[in-house]
């Protein structure tokens, strides 16, 4: 059967919907600069149309407004519209970007890849995904303490350390001295401030760190401008959908595509396109969660200098079926899983 490219999801019949939240135990605590956690909570849209059902999962994050509560709220809002059959060009438009979103939009591409029995890269017009390096995440902890973690996690040849602020320049020093063959990157989450970032960019530099992601807080990223960019920096919480991307010129080298921030894939294939015109560099990052939040951003990573979709490596287990992980690499999804 030949695939659809475009248009509505099946033949406009009604669609139903389930939502649940997912309560799944990280493997032992997840800490970043904002704080620790040790479970991820997950919405689960599911989408369906007779006996045809399409997944997508999301993590509503509390930085961008979000909760539980009101990601639950606005994905039952759309029911009325799913019965009117909603495809995914009406949703852009009735839904901001960010995790309501994201559920629903790759539930629909799900759903609409196993109704016409064809991939939803095949659906989207790109080459199937292939096997990737994914980054491994060492959590923000003592420098001795990320040290050792970042040893045990050397059979990954790309990690990345999150960071806080104090005590960066030692955590930077101690993790590169235990894993001297490994490809490192950082994460700040916003913890660096201007009196610092010279030094600390200095000190990533010089530990042959690749990349740094959103040093500054996003509404203090302006003095990037005027900063020596010893390594590349990259944009996360300050770019979420292709309307960020503007303002990120002359501040960042590159940007992390989530697709709890563009609101689904759909956004994130537009976003990752207009970021390569605009020559920025691309990461596909994610949030903590199950294989099926990471499924649909595999389509993304094609196009991507880094990847970190470890999620799932983070949680005590897996939903199943699981995307497969070995020795660094993210191996693309089972349709059964999604896509």
């Amino acid at each position: 059967m030949a695939c659809e490219r475009a248009g509505r999801i099946g033949d406009g019949k009604p669609l139903t919907l389930s939502v649940q939240v997912q309560h799944w135990p990280i493997r032992g605590q997840f800490a970043i600069a904002r704080g620790s956690k040790s479970e991820a909570v997950v919405v689960l849209a599911e989408i369906s149309e007779g006996t045809v059902t399409g997944r997508g999962e999301c993590v509503p994050y509390a930085r961008y407004g979000e909760s539980i509560k009101g990601v639950v709220a606005a994905i039952e809002a759309l029911r009325p519209a799913l019965q009117q059959g909603l495809d995914r060009q009406r949703l852009q438009q009735l839904l901001p970007p960010g995790a309501a979103r994201n559920a629903v939009d790759c539930a629909l591409w799900d759903l609409h890849a196993k109704q016409v029995r064809c991939s939803v890269a095949e659906l989207a017009g790109l080459t199937p995904p292939g096997i990737v390096p994914t980054a491994y995440t060492i959590s923000l902890g003592d420098p001795d303490v990320m040290a050792a973690q970042a040893r045990q996690a050397s059979q990954y040849t790309l990690l990345k350390l999150k960071l806080g602020g104090t005590h960066d320049a030692a955590r930077m020093r101690a993790v590169r001295d235990a894993v001297p063959a490994c490809r490192l990157i950082v994460d700040a989450n916003e913890g660096w401030r201007a009196n610092q970032i010279h030094r600390l960019l200095a000190v990533a530099a010089d530990c042959n760190i690749e990349l740094v992601e959103q040093p500054l807080p996003a509404d203090q990223d302006s003095l990037l401008a005027d900063v020596s960019h010893l390594v590349p920096i990259c944009a996360d919480e300050s770019a979420h959908d292709c309307t960020s991307l503007e303002r990120l010129m002359g501040r960042y080298d590159a940007v992390n595509i989530k697709l709890d921030k563009t609101g689904g894939l759909t956004e994130a294939l537009r976003m990752t396109e207009q970021a390569r015109t605009q020559g920025l560099k691309i990461m596909v990052g994610c949030m903590v969660a199950t294989s099926l939040a990471m499924a649909p951003a595999m389509l993304v990573c094609q196009h991507a200098d880094w990847v970190d979709l470890d999620g799932p490596l983070l949680l005590l287990r897996d939903r199943e079926p699981a995307l497969t992980y070995k020795a660094g690499d993210v191996y693309p999804p089972l349709p059964a899983l999604w896509g």
